[in-house]
């Protein structure tokens, strides 16, 4: 008596496993060329030292900026696609999703900057926008090292309890909270003489575009 035989559907992971070995291949050269500096990153959700050092508007474009910046974004769009998954909006296995949301997030990222950049000219607060600017990366890069990790264990992990991606994103927003406070305290003095101008700024380019992403996706996965 013959069986009847269905197909095993075998789910690509490769191109993920790829990846994945690439980003903490980058963090590692990172870690190990910058080690000072690396080590003070890593203690920066427990102290300001590092913030406080690396303050300088020249230190946007460096090489450890910008490689730790592409970490970020490929562990981001890991977790909003592994987010999807788990909502079951996404498979988590789409290699072409995972590009649309890592094309959107680079394009979100660096359209928002030029904006600011524009508005900062503008209101005639260019150098204070540099320097927040420079805090916002340096958190929202923390964050997506942070999470990358967390990332390759649940892409291997099958049934994910939709409490994990909730708490991640949570904490990530203390973070982010916590970013602005250090920022704001930290420029105190510049943000009272253009309180206006850092209000506008906050209402028009930290809030608004965040707010129209959520709806945006909310209003596309109903």
């Amino acid at each position: 008596m013959i069986e009847h035989l269905h197909p095993r559907i075998i789910e690509n992971k490769d191109w993920a496993t790829a990846l994945f070995v690439l980003t903490f291949a980058v963090v590692a050269m990172t870690k190990s060329a910058y080690e000072t500096r690396f080590t003070e990153f890593s203690k920066l959700i427990f102290s300001d030292k590092y913030a406080k050092i690396y303050r300088d508007n020249s230190h946007m474009k460096s090489s450890f900026t910008v490689g730790l910046f592409f970490v970020q974004v490929i562990s981001f769009a890991f977790f909003i696609q592994l987010t999807m998954n788990t909502f079951g909006n996404a498979s988590k296995t789409d290699w072409v999703l995972f590009i649309q949301i890592a094309t959107f997030l680079l394009y979100f990222i660096l359209a928002k900057y030029l904006v600011e950049k524009i508005v900062a000219a503008s209101f005639n607060i260019d150098d204070f926008v540099e320097l927040f600017n420079l805090q916002k990366v340096t958190y929202r890069t923390y964050i997506g090292v942070l999470i990358l990790p967390i990332n390759a264990i649940l892409f291997y992990y099958d049934n994910i309890p939709t409490i994990v991606p909730l708490a991640i994103i949570g904490i990530s927003l203390c973070i982010s909270l916590y970013s602005y406070f250090i920022s704001i305290k930290t420029y105190q003095n510049v943000i009272i003489g253009k309180l206006f101008y850092f209000i506008l700024y906050l209402c028009a380019l930290e809030i608004a575009p965040y707010y129209f992403l959520y709806y945006w996706i909310t209003k596309g996965s109903a």
